[in-house]
């Protein structure tokens, strides 16, 4: 199966990078603004999230532009990278004027890999710019960055979980409006195609047999094994959706609200105790085309899924 084409860097103003540790099976993506910075939103759907600065981006809350999103691996620990995304944006002389200092804002989510690879090699600043470093368009996808360590399938504790990645797709739509997404697919539930639902990731039995959420959740077959409860934020799917058009503060979080279809879509289950589902979104407004904020909104849903699709599809290579 072909992966969908197009990332996140078609979207006018926006650059990406990763950086990782193979032996630590952990690492970081960055996700890069134009210097003056793109309108932000957020949307926090699981109930273990890991973030930083997220409130800062909700409507009412004085600051609009983000310098750059950070998704990360390494539980709470990767926040840490932030920090060096930051100092690198301020070597850039990109930030919030406060006449003291320019402040770059970097809002980040991370995911839960501590237990793929090494638990004591973590995202940190170094890694954080490095990935700034390794910015530019196009982005490799797979088990890089922030997608290292990242795993699906995790209901049963005889079971092994699956190998993800990160992922992104892009659209460019009939007005010019290009619109684009990057996630890192760290869930608990397995991952399906979101146009021939066939199962894409899911944790298999140690002679190969998939064993699928569905069939354990629902009774649709035998379940021999029992559930198991991850802990809570142990899991986690984060992303960030992007469009070049010109939103409002308002509009871009509803943007990411509405990206969280592209997960239910997807990933089965989704939004649970364990995760902590995050997506952001940009706007840069490099392009002066308008398009109805409906279909727009349609467009950051299905870029969404076919980015989570592309995670187990370049991660399987």
């Amino acid at each position: 199966m072909n992966p969908y084409p197009g990332d996140i860097t078609a979207v006018h103003g926006i650059r990406v990078g990763h950086a990782d540790s193979k032996s630590g099976r952990t690492g970081v993506t960055v996700v890069l603004c134009r210097k003056e910075g793109a309108v932000g939103g957020v949307s926090v759907r699981g109930a273990a999230p890991g973030t930083r600065e997220t409130d800062l981006l909700r409507p009412g809350n004085l600051v609009e532009r983000v310098n750059a999103v950070v998704l990360s691996g390494g539980s709470a620990f990767g926040l840490d990278a932030a920090g060096g995304v930051m100092r690198y944006l301020e070597q850039m002389g990109c930030g919030m004027d406060m006449g003291a200092a320019r402040v770059p804002i970097v809002p980040a989510a991370v995911l839960y890999d501590l237990s793929v690879g090494d638990p004591n090699i973590r995202p940190d600043a170094a890694m954080g710019r490095a990935a700034c470093m390794n910015a530019g368009k196009q982005m490799a996808q797979g088990r890089v960055g922030a997608g290292t360590g990242a795993t699906v399938g995790k209901l049963v504790p005889s079971a092994i979980p699956q190998d993800s990645g990160v992922g992104s797709a892009s659209i460019t739509l009939p007005e010019g409006v290009t619109v684009g997404a990057v996630v890192a697919v760290n869930a608990v539930g397995d991952v399906y195609h979101p146009e021939t639902n066939q199962v894409l990731g899911c944790a298999h039995m140690p002679d190969g047999t998939p064993v699928l959420a569905d069939g354990l959740l629902y009774g649709q077959a035998p379940a021999p094994q029992q559930i198991r409860i991850p802990a809570p934020g142990s899991n986690t799917t984060i992303g960030v959706v992007a469009v070049d058009c010109k939103l409002t503060k308002e509009q871009c979080n509803r943007l990411a609200d509405v990206s969280h279809d592209g997960l239910a879509r997807t990933i089965r289950p989704v939004h649970t105790q364990m995760d902590g589902d995050t997506m952001f979104a940009l706007a840069t407004g490099r392009s002066g085309a308008e398009v109805n904020f409906v279909k727009l909104c349609a467009a950051a849903a299905e870029v969404t899924a076919r980015a989570i699709a592309n995670a187990l599809l370049y991660a399987s290579v």
